[in-house]
């Protein structure tokens, strides 16, 4: 039963992936880019900006990009979608109106995926006596996407809007509860980096690949996006 439970769980993270990686990764980046511009702006300190500056500016900022985010991916899933359903019509009338040569191309790309030419042929004819199965395979082989029956857009834009918000809030978490110093900077830094060290080993786990290799991808990418933030601050405030 725990097994199951856990298989389960798996399978969820696996399925909206993406959608947790994209999101948690431009929340920590939105929010840190807030604290680390103040830190590099030196304006006497970033205790003379105030940590208040520091936390209004970045819920704001967290949560409207987070919306923006989560109608985003809403939006560009029911594009997708559409655009899937309006090239299956088109390929379903293909078929109809030459149902040898959606065949001989189906053959093709089984061909090219390495079945023997009489196996490929064989499993394109087996394939054309179901036109909307047809239709589906070789739109998969066409990279034209997937069916929309496999996502919700709806959960695709909700995940993407939560794993934001939860990510995010670490980089700032730390004025929320004490004056804006170094000390608190530091702590800032330190859950951003513990952040994106959490996003790659939940990465590596749904993936199944190496943990170094997917932490130190997402550490990689997050760090330097900050580290452009801190610059762009020191540059303009300096």
């Amino acid at each position: 039963m725990t097994d199951r439970k856990s298989n389960g769980t798996l399978d969820r993270v696996r399925d909206y992936l993406k959608q947790i990686v994209y999101g948690g990764n431009d929340g920590i980046v939105t929010t840190f880019a807030i604290v680390a511009g103040f830190a590099g702006a030196r304006a006497e300190g970033v205790a003379q900006i105030g940590g208040l500056a520091v936390v209004v500016f970045g819920l704001a900022n967290l949560f409207a990009d987070a919306v923006s985010m989560g109608l985003g991916e809403f939006l560009s899933a029911r594009s997708q979608h559409q655009m899937y359903r309006r090239r299956r019509t088109e390929r379903l009338e293909a078929i109809r109106r030459d149902q040898t040569d959606a065949t001989t191309r189906l053959a093709d790309h089984f061909g090219k995926r390495g079945l023997p030419a009489d196996e490929a042929r064989q499993a394109a004819e087996a394939m054309a006596k179901h036109p909307p199965l047809m239709a589906d395979m070789l739109l998969s082989h066409e990279k034209a996407g997937t069916a929309p029956e496999t996502e919700n857009p709806a959960l695709n834009g909700l995940v993407t809007f939560g794993s934001f918000v939860c990510f995010g809030l670490l980089p700032i978490a730390p004025y929320l509860f004490r004056a804006a110093d170094q000390t608190t900077f530091r702590l800032s830094l330190s859950l951003t980096l513990l952040a994106l060290a959490m996003l790659g080993i939940l990465r590596g786990w749904a993936t199944r690949e190496s943990l170094r290799r997917a932490v130190t991808e997402t550490l990689g990418v997050g760090s330097t996006c900050a580290a452009v933030a801190f610059f762009v601050g020191w540059l303009v405030g300096g």
